[in-house]
């Protein structure tokens, strides 16, 4: 079990930390509507990551995706082929950054934002954090992380459970924040949406690439055993 948490726990705070969700459901927060569809955008975020790791898993073969030498095999190189993809999205990210006095573009679809229901609120959050490419991407590492360390079924369901949770964390703060510092909590969140929003390119860049070298190592390493 703590092999399973120690080799996905790279990839869950990934998730975490992954800015256009944040910047999301601060956007959501400030609107007229926040104090509902902040928590309903937090519920499609949960809903989000362990509806994607679960599928990753059961496609893995659940509990016995890492119980023989062939699947341990294709999982190792599954962990090879991802930190590769995940070190190239890192080098675009990179090249892609705001230079100089280069504004950051924003998604023309968050300026609609203030106008979501809560429904549309929560859809947000599953999307944005089951179906963003990097997420995805990140979360088929922790999972693959999980069957390599070839537990039971139900220490897996814990170690998704983990995963969710620390997934979850960069969209459950500010969610939190704004609960217990109502109106003050305007100002920090604004603040961190522009820093955000600035940063964020140059934020998945270091952050794929360090778990995509993590990936291609502990490939190499399985490799050689």
């Amino acid at each position: 079990m703590g092999q399973a948490i120690g080799g996905m726990l790279p990839a869950a705070v990934g998730v975490a930390i992954s800015p256009i969700p944040i910047v999301a459901v601060v956007l959501l927060l400030v609107s007229p509507r926040g104090r509902v569809n902040g928590p309903m955008y937090l519920c499609g975020q949960v809903v989000g990551v362990a509806g994607a790791g679960a599928v990753v898993l059961l496609l893995a073969g659940g509990a016995g995706g890492g119980s023989d030498s062939h699947a341990a095999g294709w999982v190792k190189w599954l962990q090879l082929v991802l930190g590769a993809l995940l070190v190239s999205l890192a080098v675009k990210q990179w090249r892609e950054r705001p230079r100089g006095g280069d504004e950051p573009v924003t998604p023309e679809w968050m300026e609609t934002l203030d106008e979501f229901t809560p429904l549309k609120a929560l859809g947000a959050g599953v999307v944005l954090s089951a179906l963003n490419p990097k997420n995805l991407v990140l979360t088929v590492a922790g999972m693959a992380a999980v069957v390599a360390a070839e537990i039971s079924a139900g220490e897996e369901a814990v170690a998704l459970a983990v995963f969710t949770l620390i997934g979850s964390l960069g969209v459950a703060i500010p969610v939190g924040m704004t609960f217990a510092l109502g109106e003050r909590s305007r100002e920090p969140l604004g603040r961190l949406r522009i820093w955000m929003t600035r940063n964020s390119a140059v934020i998945m860049a270091v952050l794929l690439l360090l778990i995509g070298a993590k990936l291609v190592g502990d490939a190499i390493s399985g490799f050689s055993r």
